[in-house]
C-alpha cells in the first residue's frame, strides 16, 4: 500500500505545480495537504516546485499565435498500405522451396551413405569369403 500513497503524493504535487502555474492555487493546497498526510513522513519529503510569477505566457512566447482556432485542423496522412497478403505468400513460397532443398539433400546425402556402406559390406563379404563346405 506505500506505492498507493506515493503515488498520491505524486499526483497531488503534480496538480499542486499545474494549478500554480495556470493560477488556480487554493484548490491545490487541499489535495496537496490530504496527500501529504495520507503518506508516511519518512518516506516521501515534500518537493517545492519554485513557479515564475509571469505565469504561463513566460513557457511559451507569442501564446496568442498559438491559439488561433481559425485554422483547419490538421488530419492524418494517408499511407498506403502494404500488400501484406503477397508478402505472407512470397514468404510461404521460400519457405517451401527451402524446405524442398533441404528435403533433397537429406535423400541424397542417405542414398550416397547407403551406396557406400553396402559397397563396404559387398567388399568386406568378398575378401572374408569362405569356400563351400562340402560333405552334407
Amino acid at each position: 500500500m506505500k506505492w498507493m500513497k506515493e503515488r498520491d503524493l505524486l499526483i497531488a504535487q503534480t496538480m499542486a505545480f499545474v494549478q500554480s502555474v495556470t493560477g488556480k492555487k487554493p484548490d491545490a493546497d487541499k489535495l496537496f495537504a490530504k496527500s501529504a498526510a495520507l503518506a508516511a513522513p519518512e518516506a516521501v519529503t515534500a518537493v517545492h516546485i519554485p513557479v515564475s510569477s509571469a505565469g504561463p505566457a513566460a513557457y511559451i512566447p507569442n501564446i496568442e499565435a498559438l491559439a488561433d482556432t481559425t485554422a483547419e485542423p490538421l488530419r492524418p496522412a494517408q499511407i498506403a498500405r502494404p500488400d501484406i497478403k503477397q508478402d505472407f505468400q512470397s514468404e510461404i513460397r521460400a519457405r517451401v522451396a527451402n524446405f524442398r532443398a533441404n528435403q533433397e539433400r537429406f535423400s541424397r546425402e542417405r542414398e550416397a551413405y547407403c551406396s557406400t556402406t553396402m559397397a563396404k559390406v559387398h567388399a568386406s563379404l568378398r575378401e572374408h569369403a569362405q569356400p563351400p563346405r562340402l560333405g552334407k
